[in-house]
């Protein structure tokens, strides 16, 4: 017995590293990516000697992994979006190991309640190898706290907030295939200073750590790239829809006049409201307004209506290479969602994520005796060694902190009631 476990886990080893060595890539699996696997010794050694211990799974039993997306409310297109992704994933890898892959969807409400809700009750079930998400920064907070406490890896496919993946603040399973918003707001600042050449701006965000830290990057970058002069920076509440007294501040912040540039990078609900309002504002009639990722699906259009034409959004960039994305991804998401489009924008970040964790799985897990081990501490390890992974998005590699995006970032301009890709030239 002892010397089949021996020979089984060299032939491990040496299909994960001629799979490796495929530098071709393929944004249907991506290549493989050594972990700790087998080769650390038996199942009953690495599973004793993981902190968290092992996930174990039946022969015939799926490997679940949960979500933790916002999929009901005023935002729900965000994290549909990235569902979709991610069982578009999990449809075309087919098995993994012997074994179906599951999901068990939940819903992280865009909120840090919703976050912590969900990442309990993923905890809760043994079953659960890793966890996709949040959608939404403030749920990610908690949940990356509560899920890295029991050594359960978190991916998110659209956190953005720089503090997730600071030195100081990096909760230790917590990893994304988004960008870091330290990208996002220097993009848009090169933007509005050397497109739109404007010279004042004030912003807006509604508390969260994402709408927060992105426009005081913004900020910081617009004074540093052009020295443009913010003339306000103001808060709001996710529910607020009453924007009158803010708007007349932002209005007269410019020594009595409106800035040049408003960018407020909030979510569907309120940015809606506010696009609305600022239109109607006496004295912003020329104030370019902007947003980011949030505003960027459908709903946002629909109830901004006319208010939203010609208005900025920054983002993720969209315009993916190869013929996959068009040829094998985008017909098994309308299949699976039933929309012609992609809803929002970090689809294909979910689909990566899902993918890089699956590659993950498989070279960091122990078959024995008819049963699969998946160490907990091994899996972590696994994912953050992972480099030179062909996704959608690019050619993904990940840090110590859980940077792994290969970020891109674009300007969409709103005409004719649809999102424009603008910025910069393909």
């Amino acid at each position: 017995m002892l010397k089949h476990m021996r020979w089984s886990a060299f032939l491990a080893v040496l299909v994960l590293v001629l799979a490796a060595c495929d530098t071709g890539g393929d944004a249907s699996t991506g290549p493989s990516t050594a972990g700790s696997g087998a080769a650390g010794g038996s199942a009953q050694e690495t599973c004793d000697a993981d902190e968290f211990g092992c996930v174990q799974i039946a022969e015939g039993d799926p490997i679940v992994l949960g979500t933790a997306l916002v999929i009901t409310g005023p935002d729900a297109s965000l994290g549909l979006d990235s569902q979709y992704g991610a069982q578009v994933a999990v449809t075309l890898r087919g098995e993994v190991l012997g074994h179906e892959v599951e999901l068990n969807n939940q819903d992280d409400g865009c909120s840090a309640d919703g976050g912590t809700s969900a990442a309990n009750l993923l905890r809760s079930l043994p079953e659960i190898v890793a966890v996709i998400g949040t959608s939404c920064s403030s749920a990610g907070v908690p949940a990356a706290q509560i899920l890295s406490e029991a050594g359960i890896l978190l991916v998110s496919p659209s956190n953005t907030a720089p503090s997730l993946t600071d030195p100081a603040t990096h909760e230790e399973f917590y990893a994304r295939t988004a960008h870091n918003d330290k990208i996002q707001g220097a993009a848009m600042a090169q933007f509005a200073c050397d497109e739109l050449q404007v010279a004042t701006a004030a912003t807006v965000h509604d508390g969260s750590p994402y709408a927060e830290q992105l426009q005081q990057v913004f900020v910081d970058e617009f004074e540093a790239i052009c020295g443009g002069t913010t003339t306000a920076q103001e808060a709001v509440t996710p529910e607020q829809d009453d924007f009158a007294s803010l708007l007349s501040s932002v209005a007269t912040s410019n020594d009595g006049a409106a800035p040049d540039f408003f960018y407020y990078p909030i979510f569907t609900a309120a940015g809606a409201l506010l696009t609305q309002q600022s239109a109607s504002t006496a004295g912003m009639e020329d104030t370019i307004l902007a947003g980011a990722d949030g505003l960027f699906n459908p709903d946002f259009l629909a109830a901004a209506g006319d208010a939203a034409e010609n208005m900025y959004l920054s983002g993720p960039d969209l315009a993916f290479a190869g013929d996959f994305y068009e040829s094998q991804f985008k017909p098994e998401y309308a299949t699976v969602s039933g929309q012609e489009e992609p809803i929002s924008v970090f689809h294909a970040h979910s689909y990566d994520a899902v993918n890089m964790l699956l590659n993950a799985i498989e070279a960091s897990a122990i078959q024995e005796g008819g049963t699969t081990y998946i160490p907990r501490t091994g899996l972590k390890d696994a994912f953050f060694a992972i480099t030179g992974h062909e996704g959608i998005t690019g050619t993904l590699a990940c840090d110590e902190n859980g940077d792994c995006a290969d970020a891109k970032i674009s300007v969409s301009q709103v005409q004719g009631g649809e999102y424009v890709r603008i910025w910069p030239e393909e």
